[in-house]
């Protein structure tokens, strides 16, 4: 089979290497799937350009989480009737060497999810990572229905989602952009109102927009960089559920305040969520994408030979939406 992968961490261009590899057996529990779509994600780059120097001590690494395909075979405890259906992907290439980005990939069944036959592959390579976490990070702490969530970030991968869940569950949502085409996207999705997060002193403008109500939660994209801002506009015993602080890695807390305040701080990484919440995530997805609730963004689809462009955009941080490597097309 056709593949991608890389042995040395550093720019995509100079260490992504095609080539062929054997086909991989199918374990007992697992299915093999031919990938039609691979999804290149935030966290997907970082792991390229050395985030975790101990990844490639047991071998090259094929990258990437998220993909879609079709099963072509499946192991002995795998129901045959799974033969052939459309699949999404998910943690492919957690706690495993090799991802999506190659023609096929074995992987426990239970991380090839069904894929409506009105989803496309591109949509499924777009799931694993951004909606799921944005499902973990709205419905972690209970039901949100008449409550008000901050999406910080609302044009964005997970945001996007994050908005969506918010509304279809009854919430008032209140999102952040930093410019008019990504504050559309963020009507478009369903937010009530959104403000500009690079305004000086954003807080105020919303809690202008709530008529001076604190909100009950925040979906929160820049945790570091965001906190001050956010404790100005959180209410007492709020939650800020966070998935990335990129500008500020290493956050000081105003650990006082923020104790006084009696705030929860949810830190999401989808591969560490409790397994009940991932099935229950799933089931929410599947869901929506059968009654055609979700709105997805698929910013760019590229073909194989051009995944070093791909890791490129993400990296490059002004691609509002998913990107997404075509790897097969029969």
């Amino acid at each position: 089979m056709r593949a991608c992968w890389y042995e040395l961490f550093g720019p995509a261009r100079d260490v992504l290497v095609f080539g062929e590899m054997p086909s991989p057996d199918v374990g007992p529990s697992e299915v093999l799937v031919k990938i039609a779509t691979s999804g290149v994600n935030p966290s997907d780059v970082k792991k390229r350009a050395g985030a975790d120097q101990s990844l490639l001590e047991a071998g090259p690494i094929i990258p990437h989480s998220d993909g879609a395909g079709v099963i072509e075979e499946v192991g002995a405890d795998v129901s045959l009737e799974r033969r052939g259906e459309r699949v999404w992907i998910y943690q492919a290439q957690y706690g495993r060497r090799f991802g999506t980005a190659a023609e096929r990939i074995a992987i426990d069944a239970s991380r090839a999810v069904p894929l409506p036959d009105n989803a496309s592959f591109e949509v499924g390579a777009c799931l694993g990572i951004p909606a799921m976490t944005a499902h973990r990070c709205v419905f972690a702490d209970g039901p949100v229905h008449d409550q008000t969530l901050l999406v910080t970030g609302g044009a964005g991968r997970v945001g996007h989602y994050a908005i969506q869940f918010a509304k279809h569950a009854g919430g008032n949502v209140v999102a952040t952009a930093s410019n008019p085409a990504d504050s559309r996207a963020c009507v478009d999705a369903g937010a009530d109102v959104v403000v500009n997060h690079r305004e000086s002193n954003w807080a105020h403008a919303v809690l202008d927009a709530t008529n001076g109500r604190r909100v009950d939660r925040v979906i929160d994209v820049e945790f570091g960089a965001n906190l001050p801002e956010v404790l100005k506009l959180i209410r007492t015993s709020g939650t800020i559920a966070t998935y990335s602080s990129t500008q500020v890695p290493e956050p000081r807390l105003p650990f006082r305040q923020m104790m006084f305040m009696d705030i929860v701080v949810r830190l999401v990484i989808v591969y560490a969520m409790p397994e009940s919440a991932k099935q229950q995530a799933i089931t929410d997805i599947n869901d929506s994408l059968r009654a055609r609730r979700l709105k997805h963004r698929v910013a760019r689809t590229l073909p194989f030979d051009e995944i070093a462009r791909a890791h490129e955009l993400v990296e490059e941080g002004n691609v509002r939406g998913g990107v997404v490597v075509v790897v097969t097309t029969d």
